[in-house]
Parts: C-alpha cells; sequence; structure tokens
C-alpha cells in the first residue's frame, strides 16, 4: 500500500544528507508509480522525476534559467517523462552522470540538498495523511544553515523585514527593514515555506497585521 511515510531502504545509507533525500526519494516513486500528485504545480511524479534526471543530465536544463530555451526543456522533459518510469527512477537513484558538472560529492552536497528535500516533501505531502518526518537535529541545522546562507535571495521582493526563528532559540534576519515579520518554525518547515510551499509547511508568521498582510502578499521566489 502506498503512503506519504518515509520510505526505508536495505540497502546501505548514503552518507550525506543529499543522497539521502535522493535515496528515499527514489523509493517513495517506486512505491507509488508515475501518476500520483505532487505539490508542484500540475506535476504528476512522472513529470518530477523527469525534471530532476533532466536538471543534471541534459543541456535542455538552461531553460530552466534561459526563458527562450524554456520550450527546449519543456519538450525534453515530457519525453523523459514518457519513458518507462522504473528506468526514470534508477537514472534519478544513480544521480548526475559522468559528464554532469554537478556530480563532484562537494558539487553535489551543495546544489542538492535543498534540491533533494525540497522535492522529497513536494511528494510526500502531496499524498493522503501525510505528517512532518522527524529530521535528526544534524539534519535540522545542515538546513538551518543552507537557510542562513540563502534564505535572503527567497524574499528578496518582500517590502517588509523577515526574520527567520528555528522554534529553539537561533534567530536570523534575512531582510532588514523597521517594520518585520517573524516566521517561526523548524529549519526544514521553514526551507519548505520559504520556496513557496507555504500552505504545506507548519510555520507561524507574527508582527502587527499590516506587515502579516503586506508579506502574506508577495509571491516568494526561489
Amino acid at each position: 500500500m502506498s503512503d506519504a511515510r518515509t520510505v526505508t531502504s536495505h540497502q546501505t545509507t548514503p552518507s550525506t544528507f543529499a543522497r539521502r533525500e535522493r535515496e528515499q526519494l527514489s523509493l517513495l516513486f517506486e512505491s507509488l508509480g508515475p501518476s500520483a500528485p505532487t505539490l508542484c504545480g500540475g506535476w504528476l511524479t512522472a513529470d518530477l522525476a523527469a525534471h530532476l534526471v533532466l536538471r543534471e543530465g541534459h543541456p535542455a536544463a538552461l531553460g530552466i534559467a534561459v526563458k527562450p530555451l524554456v520550450r527546449w526543456q519543456n519538450h525534453v522533459q515530457e519525453s523523459l517523462a514518457n519513458q518507462p518510469f522504473p528506468d526514470l527512477v534508477d537514472r534519478l537513484r544513480n544521480g548526475p552522470p559522468r559528464f554532469s558538472p554537478l556530480r563532484p560529492r562537494k558539487v553535489d552536497a551543495a546544489l542538492n540538498t535543498l534540491e533533494m528535500f525540497v522535492h522529497h516533501e513536494d511528494v510526500r505531502r502531496a499524498q493522503p495523511a501525510w505528517e512532518p518526518r522527524a529530521l535528526s537535529a544534524k539534519d535540522q541545522n545542515r538546513l538551518w544553515r543552507v537557510l542562513q546562507a540563502r534564505a535572503k535571495f527567497f524574499v528578496r521582493n518582500s517590502p517588509v523585514g523577515v526574520i527567520l526563528n528555528d522554534s529553539s532559540g537561533g534567530e536570523i534576519t534575512i531582510r532588514d527593514h523597521q517594520v518585520a515579520v517573524t516566521l517561526t518554525g523548524e529549519p526544514a518547515e521553514l526551507m519548505l515555506y520559504l520556496h513557496g510551499r507555504q500552505d504545506h509547511a507548519d510555520v507561524s508568521v507574527s508582527g502587527n497585521d499590516d506587515a502579516i498582510e503586506e508579506f502574506t502578499k508577495v509571491e516568494l521566489r526561489v
């Protein structure tokens, strides 16, 4: 029976958070099949798996950032999504191909920690009766460090200041302004909130009413 719980593997546990998330996501894809919903717009699991494979190993991935190439990107992604799903999942599980700039271990950890975590949750939290995972303190701290380094980019369009509170006393200001809102939650939940998954993230927003209203109108950008 398929559900949104974390699937466990009998294989050796991958050594980095990004690789562990990749393996868990691959197992979840196998459990759910190609036609399950995700939180990524209208994408099904086959579409999301195709996006991840394309991103790591095809030049059409340039369309993610270069608008004139979007049609090419969409064409290649659709082609990948129509491939046999087990083969597509195997390509994802095996990681970036040998020629990919994302292949080196340090690059994979730097660029895929967020990608694999967020998209793993995109699949988990789109399923019925999902529940937040109990991540280890080490993994939460890893996500908190990533937030410290990159979260300013996510809220660059906010007209008010933004403070992050990690529920255990850690606090960072990611956008400075005399009027600010505070987002409180575990680092994993804050990460999902800032990636536009507000309706599926356990985060509280506090501040004066006007600031909250202005902030919640903002389209968070990743």
